[in-house]
């Protein structure tokens, strides 16, 4: 593709249409369910970020290097992960792989496997727009969670001074306070995060007391039902076992709810089929372009674009504070007529109160 080419794909892009029904949302309506793709546009010097794919392979690698790993079991997971469908299912067997027979997850060499990869976040952010746009929502009162086990989100934030929270779904208290829009800066990690020193579950019985807990399902299916759910870079997350466990299968009248997800168009036939798919479980599909380094402007313009929209309110706010402030005027305008009358009254000593 030459110069001229891609400059006029970038006018077109410019140009892209959003639907009405997103940008007419207002952040506090709003609940952002961010995937790899997200990490992969922010920081794509670290190959783990860009897929599950990517991700588990890198562990494999770092597993090899840390001799954590029997050599035959790293042949066995290599081949896995070119031919098994199911990564999470792979990524789950390798955590098991990594961990004691006796079904509890401390210790783990896979914190220290994820360690390795994720060495130094914050260092690698190369494109910070996306994640800019992201706190942009939060501060005016959207919610956050992730399948990521990265916390590129909470290093940028709090690099911009903002009390950024890594939340783990075995915290009840602190996920109902998140679930309640309580901690505005905070990010629900479901797949756990790789700093824990209590690892990563991939696995829905891992989360068993979670699941089996009304008040947080409550509490978190409620968002399901009331938030319009924005997936960015999720090309997975309908297919993770925890999203299924905490929201998809759980939550009823499907049909009814509005959530986005947005994609790259690939393939016309596959993005039809799947827009398609994803009304059945209320999800409307847009395409943010054909190529992924329109991703970032693209979230950026929906951003801004979201955040000017006004109040429901702000007509009915205006026109109570313009009355009032009419209202306010008309008295001190008589007030200001009746003074000199009182002042002459209280010169000649025959004053009232």
């Amino acid at each position: 593709m030459d110069t001229e080419e891609r400059s006029t794909r970038r006018s077109e892009q410019k140009s892209r249409r959003i639907l009405k029904s997103l940008i007419r949302k207002q952040p506090w309506d709003l609940l952002l369910v961010i995937g790899t793709g997200v990490s992969a546009a922010v920081a794509p010097g670290i190959p783990a970020l860009c897929s599950w794919r990517s991700c588990i392979e890198a562990v494999i690698e770092a597993a090899e290097q840390l001799e954590v790993l029997h050599p035959g079991d790293v042949a066995e997971f290599r081949k896995k992960v070119i031919k098994d469908r199911d990564l999470l299912v792979v990524a789950h067997d390798l955590i098991r792989k990594m961990s004691p027979r006796t079904g509890d997850t401390k210790p783990s060499f896979f914190q220290d496997c994820l360690m390795e990869v994720f060495d130094n976040l914050g260092q690698h952010i190369q494109n910070p727009v996306v994640l800019q746009s992201i706190l942009r929502l939060m501060e005016r009162g959207t919610m956050v969670l992730t399948t990521n086990y990265d916390n590129l989100l909470e290093i940028f934030g709090q690099q911009q001074g903002k009390p950024m929270e890594s939340l783990d779904l075995k915290d009840k208290d602190k996920v109902l306070q998140w679930a309640r829009g309580h901690k505005k800066y905070g990010v629900l990690h479901i797949h756990g995060l790789y700093t824990d020193p209590c690892g990563v579950v991939l696995d829905p019985s891992g989360y068993k007391d979670v699941t089996q807990d009304s008040e947080v399902m409550e509490a978190l299916q409620n968002l399901y039902r009331t938030k319009s759910f924005l997936f960015m870079g999720c090309g997975e997350t309908l297919r993770d076992q925890i999203f299924q466990a905490l929201f998809l299968y759980t939550v009823k009248d499907k049909v009814d709810l509005e959530h986005y997800m947005l994609v790259l168009k690939e393939n016309e036939d596959h993005f039809f089929k799947l827009q398609a798919d994803m009304l059945l479980h209320g999800i409307k599909v847009v395409s943010y372009g054909d190529c992924l380094e329109y991703f970032p402007a693209y979230v950026q313009d929906l951003t801004t674009q979201i955040c000017k929209q006004r109040s429901p309110d702000a007509d009915r706010v205006d026109s109570t504070t313009l009355l009032g402030a009419s209202c306010a005027k008309r008295k001190l305008e008589e007030n200001d007529t009746d003074l000199p009358k009182r002042v002459n009254q209280s010169d000649n000593g025959t004053a009232t109160s």
